[in-house]
């Protein structure tokens, strides 16, 4: 396989004008890896920032961004046991964590970012970094699994149990937030959605929302959530935005509430009031995706639930800086790029 071409989308710098496709040669298994080659790559906003340089300055290059992908195994290393020719596997993004407490050092050994990404037609991944895709879901479906719907499911599943009729906050519409409002609607919790577009807001409604917000209209969400639920507050927010966003965010919430820090749209930092933490004994979990054991008891579940990813737009290999500029303009749902 080694003389054949293998198409990347390598960084060469940061900036969309630094991003092109080269070709090269298809890389080889080691004894416990996987060549995969790739079907459908999913993008998160996380790739955007990687991009531009934001999230990781000190990038060594030439790099090949991205961490979501499904593809199908068409080799397998001569010590692999657990995967086999054919199968239609995912790779795990943080790849030295199979399973409970995470590793001393996170990201560490994360595709994507301090390991090579996906926007190829060949990659090869760990078996022990790697899961069956669910067999219900299309390549491009499959694809939007790896961060959005894994962070979405830690955070309502793993890290915490859900109780049927508490409520839940999701901020915005994008990939791990329309995720969460399918697993809330499917653990029984009523689900607040906030975003500024109304159209958006009325989508997330069809997908099972009890209630929405938009916070354009209604700057003092938190007020707004508090009166849905008769002053108590919510049980649980997930938080995508940061900064000053986190002081409303906070005020949402119920005594005993649950903060999940999940997004930085908004800044890389928190700022709320210590007070009103402590009297309502919140608790606040940062959140870094999950382990390969939670990946595979959430694609179980995926399956019995029957639920399907929601995908705003599919765009072809070629096509990759105009999939990266529309994670700019608000999509609704995951952006997909297929390399057949």
């Amino acid at each position: 396989m080694s003389t054949q071409i293998n198409r990347s989308w390598q960084m060469s710098g940061f900036g969309l004008s630094r991003l092109s496709q080269v070709t090269g040669k298809i890389p080889e298994p080691g004894p416990h890896e996987l060549l995969v080659r790739t079907k459908a790559v999913s993008l998160n906003y996380k790739d955007r920032l990687i991009v531009d340089g934001t999230l990781i300055p000190d990038l060594t290059f030439p790099f090949v961004p991205t961490s979501d992908a499904v593809g199908e195994i068409v080799a397998v290393g001569s010590a692999v046991s657990r995967f086999k020719v054919g199968q239609r596997v995912l790779g795990q993004v943080i790849a030295d964590w199979p399973d409970g407490d995470a590793p001393p050092v996170l990201h560490k050994h994360t595709l994507g970012s301090s390991l090579p990404g996906m926007l190829s037609d060949h990659v090869v991944l760990g078996e022990d970094a790697t899961v069956l895709a669910p067999p219900s879901l299309s390549d491009s479906e499959a694809a939007t699994l790896p961060i959005a719907a894994l962070t979405a499911w830690f955070a309502m599943a793993e890290a915490t149990r859900p109780v049927p009729g508490q409520t839940i906050l999701i901020q915005g519409t994008g990939g791990v937030s329309l995720f969460a409002l399918q697993f809330a609607k499917a653990f029984g919790l009523r689900a607040i959605v906030t975003s500024s577009s109304d159209e958006k807001l009325e989508r997330a409604r069809k997908l099972g929302a009890w209630q929405v917000i938009n916070y354009r209209s209604r700057p003092a969400w938190d007020e707004a959530a508090r009166k849905l639920t008769d002053g108590l507050g919510v049980n649980h927010v997930l938080e995508m935005v940061g900064g000053d966003n986190a002081r409303r965010s906070l005020n949402a919430l119920a005594a005993d509430g649950r903060l999940s820090i999940i997004g930085l749209l908004g800044s890389m930092e928190l700022s709320f009031p210590i007070l009103p933490f402590m009297r309502n004994r919140i608790v606040v979990q940062g959140l870094s995706i999950g382990h390969r054991r939670s990946f595979e008891r959430m694609n179980q579940a995926i399956e019995a639930l029957g639920i399907k990813p929601v995908i705003d737009t599919v765009f072809g290999f070629d096509e990759v800086p105009r999939a990266l500029q529309r994670l700019e303009q608000g999509a609704f749902g995951k952006i997909v790029i297929t390399t057949t």
